[in-house]
């Protein structure tokens, strides 16, 4: 009886240990899977937040396959950046005079050649007159083609799509992405990076947006940012053309800027610049979701902002009227050319009648 009994607590304690260790394992599984649908639910709910700021076009839908022109250099990448400026709400206090109604008012065509090494920006002045094609406007509605229009009005009459449809007949370069950003998400990509910061070699003296920069390194935040790259009166001679240089210094300096927070290593401060980059941005349909642009990204993770370079599309003084540029040629025809053959571009073709090039 003494041993039965000196075993029968024995017994009785070893169910309910190995009891008490399955609850316990139960409460930690059940927490881990809790956590990990937490997660994925989050993940899910931020891919999806993310992705449904993103707006898109189809080109050739809009365009016509038939209506573009051919893909010379294999692998390279030519991509049309748009900003574009409602002209009200947050950006009615910027430097632009008192014009109503959407403008595109910053183009530059990124060629990427073929090594993903390296990049050109070709700046597009906004004054520029150019024939307008025969385009088809959101509503489907057609618009027709018009000699001698400002470059920047084809973006408020007709959209996206007939800019790029009017860059690449001006050029026989063939546009394989757009990204449009609106002025009011810039603002805010700015201030997620918690500023930027560009050297001036010269001051700008206020215009009407205000900006006053004496010569020297300044962080700038949103606001100030985009004062900044539509900064025309009170500097320099005041014209698109003087701008278009500090659009091309700002642009650089928020690349620069971005690589150098590092943001992969930061998930939150990815997240904040991923949703801040996304809002307000319009893009080709290849590139109209945030898988698509993030393989985008990582197949021009090899180019590096500070080998760049930034030019100005060849122009010249309007002979008809002095307060508008036109395409120069032979320069840029020899411009277009290099990029359509991925060649490296000629000294002369880079040469501006318009700023004594």
């Amino acid at each position: 009886m003494t041993q039965a009994t000196d075993e029968t607590p024995r017994a009785r304690k070893a169910p309910r240990r190995t009891s008490r260790k399955k609850r316990v394992f139960r409460a930690i599984s059940l927490t881990l899977l809790a956590l990990l649908l937490i997660a994925g639910g989050a993940g899910w709910w931020a891919y999806s937040h993310l992705d449904g700021n993103i707006d898109s076009v189809d080109l050739d839908q809009a365009i016509g396959v038939d209506n573009r022109p051919a893909k010379v250099a294999p692998n390279a990448q030519n991509i049309l950046v748009l900003g574009s400026d409602s002209r009200d709400g947050a950006n009615a206090e910027l430097d632009h005079g008192d014009v109503s109604g959407a403008r595109s008012d910053t183009a530059m065509l990124v060629h990427i050649p073929a090594g993903r090494t390296k990049a050109t920006a070709v700046s597009i002045p906004r004054d520029t007159l150019v024939t307008r094609p025969e385009c088809k406007d959101a509503d489907g509605k057609t618009v027709g083609t018009a000699n001698r229009v400002m470059f920047n009005s084809v973006y408020s009459l007709a959209g996206p799509a007939c800019v790029v449809k009017t860059v690449e007949q001006m050029s026989g370069i063939r546009v394989d992405h757009f990204v449009e950003v609106d002025f009011a998400g810039f603002k805010g990509l700015v201030d997620a990076l918690g500023g930027v910061s560009v050297t001036l070699d010269k001051p700008i003296n206020g215009g009407k947006g205000g900006l006053r920069l004496d010569a020297g390194t300044h962080r700038l935040n949103g606001t100030d940012s985009l004062k900044f790259v539509r900064t025309r009166y009170g500097y320099g001679d005041g014209s698109d053309l003087g701008r278009i240089g500090l659009q091309q210094q700002f642009m650089m300096a928020m690349l620069a800027e971005i690589k150098k927070q590092d943001a992969l290593g930061n998930p939150a401060r990815l997240y904040k610049l991923a949703d801040a980059g996304t809002k307000s941005l319009t893009t080709d349909s290849e590139l109209g979701s945030l898988a698509g642009l993030t393989d985008f990204a990582r197949s021009m993770k090899g180019v590096d902002p500070d080998t760049m370079e930034t030019i100005m599309m060849p122009v010249a003084y309007d002979k008809v009227d002095p307060n508008r540029v036109i395409v120069a040629q032979p320069q840029a025809g020899q411009l277009w050319e290099a990029l359509r053959a991925d060649q490296p571009i000629p000294a002369a073709a880079k040469k501006s009648p318009a700023i004594g090039g």
